[in-house]
């Protein structure tokens, strides 16, 4: 298994396909194995990366909590110049989204095309309160027994339609499980942490990397328009949006088209 030593952490990183370089950045509390999917359908035009980020899977920081999007970007930055040949495409859902606008504004020399799923600009309104609340509860020694963190946390990334569907729940209910049913929640608090001191509204203006957004119309924690905001600031933005899609449906709803939306910008 391979792993890239950084000064500030040991990556874990997978790698595959040829061509040019994609790079998929986990959203928060996911790794690097869950964009499987997406390796496959893309493996066959492109080299595709993904990485575990600190705080969840096999990667080791070299460094303990609180982190920064910063450091994130910082250990991306370093897997595209070790293992890629840059400019890259980066894509990133939810956090991973985040590290994506941190990186095209840190680095665009590394980034060829920025697309940013299921982003804000910054937490702001409920989006905000939950992150605290979630952060504090895991501080104070909060834990979730497994059947409801499933049920709390499937609320959050699934539309209505899926949840109500026993048979659509039933296939979304191991990836929650995965995710969530076991989660170490002193790594929660801190991945979930940084997403809370993420603000790149005052920066956005400046990015020169193409940033394209694509937002989930059912997404309850990054809601359309906070997604149309972002693209809206970004000089070279551009707005997607997907009709009855929740926040991780791209896991086991409705991947195939987000997919076809990613495949659309990168031909385009």
């Amino acid at each position: 298994m391979p792993f890239l030593d950084t000064p500030q952490a040991k990556l874990f990183y997978i790698q595959n396909g040829s061509g040019p370089d994609i790079v998929w950045i986990p959203g928060g509390d996911s790794v690097a194995t869950d964009w499987e999917e997406q390796f496959r359908a893309f493996e066959g035009q492109y080299r595709n990366t993904s990485f575990d980020p600190r705080g969840a899977g096999q990667t080791v920081s070299h460094r303990e909590p609180p982190w920064l999007i910063e450091n994130f970007a910082e250990d991306c930055a370093a897997l595209i110049r070790a293992v890629c040949s840059p400019p890259v495409v980066v894509v990133g859902l939810s956090m991973g989204s985040l590290i994506v606008i941190q990186l095209a504004l840190d680095h665009p020399g590394l980034v060829r095309t920025a697309i940013a799923m299921g982003v804000s600009g910054r937490a702001e309104g409920f989006l905000m309160d939950w992150l605290k609340a979630e952060v504090e509860f895991r501080r104070q020694g909060g834990r979730l027994s497994r059947d409801f963190a499933i049920c709390h946390y499937a609320a959050f990334m699934y539309p209505p339609q899926v949840l109500n569907n026993p048979a659509q729940w039933a296939k979304v209910k191991p990836i929650v499980d995965h995710c969530y049913g076991e989660r170490d929640g002193d790594s929660l608090a801190a991945q979930w942490q940084a997403c809370i001191e993420f603000d790149a509204i005052d920066r956005l203006p400046t990015c020169t990397v193409p940033l394209h957004v694509i937002a989930f119309s059912e997404d309850l924690q990054a809601p359309p328009e906070q997604g149309r905001r972002v693209a809206e600031l970004a000089p070279k933005g551009h707005f997607h949006l997907l009709d009855g899609l929740g926040h991780v449906s791209l896991a086991g709803h409705q991947p195939n088209q987000v997919i076809a939306c990613i495949r659309e910008i990168l031909d385009s």
